[in-house]
């Protein structure tokens, strides 16, 4: 009996020390991920903050183009009470 929890033990020390390594090694491979996701995140914020600023220059030169008839349909005033 004594001899079995030894060879035990001895199995449950070799495995803690693999896994150890495994999980360094694993520590290694976690950071570089979360380091990517963080380039990601910040990445499509950029994207966002381009697309954004892409539509509010849009949005401006369509207002810049509109002709007077366009503006004129789109005030919310009645134009019929001013005649």
């Amino acid at each position: 009996m004594v001899k079995a929890k030894r060879k035990q033990q001895n199995k449950k020390n070799a495995s803690e020390d693999k896994l150890t390594l495994q999980d360094a090694l694993n520590q290694d491979i976690l950071l570089k991920l979360k380091q990517a996701q963080k380039d990601l995140k910040i990445e499509e914020e950029n994207q966002k903050l381009l697309e954004e600023k892409r539509k509010k220059e849009e949005q401006k030169q369509r207002e810049k183009n509109k002709s007077f008839e366009d503006l004129l349909n789109e005030s919310s005033m009645d134009w019929k009470k001013y005649k």
